[in-house]
């Protein structure tokens, strides 16, 4: 067969599960889980591809809802990955049970594929991507590296084909004061809010230093029980964001200087960890990019190569794709939403959110088709990746 009887074959593939994957997309959008409690969600995935054909590994690198469904069992292995966590209050105002069906579909599409020219498929399971970075967790441990590519698609309120994300890192911090009565003797008490306050007038005017790309920004956790007791205790977390590693840790620097200092002037006690997670930049692989491109106008979508676009955040699939060549477009459900909004969480479950989830399968499951069908492609993409381009 022809690719573009291929290609032809996959579209009507991911059209006949459209009812299916729609109903996936709403079941997870309707029972939104936290990250690592996802139980719901990769019940209804896995029971969706074994239904199809696929062999699932569930509870893969020691995490309770991460899973690895594959069809096929050759080289090259091309992965289309899953999320599926809510944001607290939000919901799915991510829309990650978009990617969820989307990935899931794209997979389902691309049998066809893995039966005409070989190779393999591999749908895997991706946990707890907006608190904790499940895949940096996976990544750690090895379990991207027999892929040679790797893809999702997040969606936004516009159509790209590929972004630039921040490094980014997590940091607690506490400060140990002393109790005493606020109006009776208040100079016998150790202020750990103010501390706390302290190192957000620190932080606040430290950001007119920092590169116009890097991001602060954190929230108070405790700030005290009673309005009438000097607070002995305070503790906040912060995201400290760069567009590379070198920045990141010389910011890093910068902003714990900001604690040490307020600690000092106040007298409290300062203690902190850095989470030993760190979310990487996204590495775009240009020649996967070129591909799902043209695959998307075959939808009468025109998505942008924004290769200068600017940072949108931070995401665990930049960790992916330092190991495996791999792409993360955007696609448009929700004109002018801003993503992480209760309005985009409407958007995650309407009509335009659902037809973008197809074309995000369609998309995906017709680059895979190049992939997979074109030896010259697939080399081009891993020397682009072995260039560090």
């Amino acid at each position: 067969m022809k690719i573009a009887d291929i290609k032809h074959a996959v579209i009507n593939a991911i059209n006949n599960e459209a009812d299916a994957l729609r109903d996936l997309a709403l079941k997870i959008h309707h029972n939104p889980e936290l990250g690592f409690k996802e139980i719901k969600a990769t019940a209804w995935i896995t029971e969706l591809l074994e239904k199809n054909g696929f062999k699932v590994n569930r509870e893969i690198c020691g995490l309770t809802t991460a899973l690895d469904a594959r069809y096929g069992n050759k080289r090259p292995a091309v992965a289309f990955l899953i999320e599926y966590d809510a944001l607290p209050d939000i919901g799915h105002g991510c829309g990650h049970n978009l990617i969820a069906a989307a990935s899931v579909g794209a997979a389902l599409g691309t049998k066809i594929a893995v039966d005409t020219f070989s190779g393999s498929i591999a749908a895997i399971g991706t946990p707890a991507e907006e608190m904790f970075g499940g895949k940096a967790v996976m990544a750690d441990r090895g379990w991207f590296r027999d892929l040679d590519a790797a893809m999702l698609v997040h969606p936004d309120n516009s159509d790209t084909v590929t972004t630039q994300t921040l490094a980014c890192q997590t940091l607690d911090v506490e400060f140990i004061g002393k109790a005493s009565h606020a109006a009776a003797r208040p100079e016998a008490g150790i202020n750990a809010l103010d501390a706390m306050i302290a190192s957000f007038n620190a932080i606040n005017a430290l950001r007119q230093h920092i590169r116009s790309s890097a991001r602060v920004h954190g929230i108070i956790t405790d700030g005290g029980q009673a309005v009438n007791v000097v607070p002995s205790h305070s503790a906040g977390t912060f995201l400290i964001r760069a567009r590379d590693d070198a920045y990141l840790e010389e910011l890093k620097l910068k902003i714990l200087n900001c604690f040490t200092g307020s600690a000092v002037a106040t007298g409290a006690v300062l203690q902190y960890r850095w989470d030993p997670v760190r979310y990487a930049t996204m590495r775009s692989n240009l020649a996967i990019a070129r591909l799902y491109q043209q695959n998307m106008q075959i939808l009468n979508r025109n998505p942008l190569i924004l290769e200068t676009q600017e940072t949108f955040g931070s995401t665990d699939m930049g960790n992916v794709s330092h190991l495996v060549p791999s792409i993360h477009p955007s696609i448009n459900i929700a004109p002018g939403v801003v993503i992480h909004s209760p309005e985009f969480a409407v958007a995650a479950a309407s009509e335009e959110g659902l037809n973008g989830m197809l074309d995000a399968a369609k998309a995906m499951a017709l680059t895979a088709v190049d992939l997979l069908g074109n030896p010259a492609i697939m080399e081009k993409v891993k020397q682009e990746f072995a260039d560090g381009k």
